[in-house]
């Protein structure tokens, strides 16, 4: 049965089983996760739900990322915290077969409690990390596109199990403990897709690390749950999954932009006239005016004042998309038509950052250090390398001391 056998290999997953290339992608999910988490530790999403839960703050055992080491607090609302922070500028790693931001809920959880519990070695996390994500992804490809077409979030759908599994391998739980904690995880499903664009969204990632690590160590202490939790007529799967710029040119000299992109993009991506930041993530209008002006699409593109410039919305009311769907889900091809007639093409075939064009570690590096140099200042180059090295840690909190 699907728990069972997802518990079993959790419990017998050993770091001499993981490919070099698997260890390696682990190390920059890593990376790229706490800068995502540093870079979102203070925006207003992150903020205030600091404010309004810290009456409810318990032992100081886990850092909250972006305050260079300085903030503790208890292991569950720092998983929280952090896996909102990691989310909340939506610049995190994406897993495009499920699109699942797959690092954020498990490392929210798996930090809080290496830190909470001390002594596990960087390979220990890194295990146990690939675990988590290993799991969540392929829960998540069980029920993908029917459950996400429902108006399920399923990074937080799936991001519980997967903390889950990745708490419950750090903290070295049987078998029959990882199922019921793969079952308490289950159940305790959260996300809609309605909640995109508001503070909500990355609310989700935050609450699956969460829910996760609370499974584990219920599970820990001899809590149970069904032990088909996943598989079950009433289980998880199936009452969640419903049937259902290279060219030199200028900005003002444009007269349309044409994309052709695929319809998932348009589902996602299709607000046309955003009114503030959380909206223009989800505007592939936005999206193209930013890249046709500034040449790249950071957080700080997606800041209010830039999504209502005027001169941005100038250039985003030129932006028409279209549906095709013999385009892959990273693929677009886009047609400009200058004031003078001449137009330019051009043919994305996979997006940067896809397995067919990964972020080299340069330019991963460049991402970590836009987002992070305002908050770890002269920090900044331990703190990256540290993350860097995690592999070779002994003990995984010395690496958050500074961040």
């Amino acid at each position: 049965m699907a728990t069972h056998y997802l518990a079993s290999w959790v419990n017998t997953l050993k770091y001499s089983d993981l490919p070099q290339e698997v260890i390696a992608a682990a190390v920059r999910s890593f990376y790229n996760w706490a800068g995502c988490a540093i870079g979102g530790s203070n925006h207003p999403a992150t903020t205030i739900a600091h404010d309004a839960l810290k009456p409810f703050f318990g032992s100081p055992v886990a850092s909250l990322l972006g305050h260079k080491g300085t903030v503790c607090i208890d292991a569950q609302h720092a998983a929280l915290l952090n896996g909102i922070a990691s989310h909340v500028h939506d610049y995190d790693d994406t897993h495009l077969d499920t699109i699942i931001h797959p690092t954020g809920p498990v490392a929210s959880a798996l930090l809080a409690v290496a830190e909470w519990k001390g002594g596990f070695s960087g390979k220990d996390f890194l295990l146990a990390l690939t675990a988590g994500i290993e799991a969540e992804c392929k829960v998540g490809l069980a029920v993908w596109p029917e459950h996400y077409d429902v108006g399920w979030h399923i990074t937080s759908t799936t991001g519980s199990i997967g903390a889950a599994v990745a708490v419950s391998k750090l903290l070295s739980l049987s078998s029959t403990q990882t199922a019921h904690a793969i079952g308490l995880a289950a159940t305790q499903v959260v996300g809609l897709r309605e909640m995109f664009g508001s503070h909500t969204k990355s609310f989700h990632p935050g609450r699956a690390a969460q829910n996760g690590l609370m499974a584990a160590v219920l599970a820990q202490g001899g809590y149970t749950s069904s032990e088909q939790a996943l598989e079950a007529k009433r289980g998880w799967a199936n009452v969640l999954h419903h049937d259902m710029a290279s060219n030199s040119l200028h900005v003002k000299d444009i007269k349309s932009v044409e994309l052709s992109v695929h319809p998932l993009v348009l589902e996602l991506t299709g607000k046309r006239t955003p009114k503030d930041g959380l909206e223009g993530k989800f505007s592939c209008y936005h999206g193209a005016a930013i890249g046709l002006i500034y040449g790249k699409g950071t957080p700080s593109q997606y800041e209010d004042a830039v999504v209502q410039s005027t001169h941005v919305i100038t250039v985003r009311d030129k932006v028409n998309a279209t549906a095709d769907l013999t385009l892959g889900a990273d693929e677009t091809k886009i047609v400009l038509t200058m004031n003078d007639g001449t137009m330019l093409e051009k043919h994305v075939l996979h997006a940067v950052g896809s397995t067919e064009v990964p972020l080299t570690n340069k330019m991963l590096e460049e991402k970590f250090r836009d987002q992070c140099v305002s908050i770890l200042e002269d920090k900044l180059d331990d703190v990256s390398t540290a993350l860097w090295n995690i592999e070779q840690s002994t003990d995984v909190r010395e690496v958050t001391k500074a961040i």
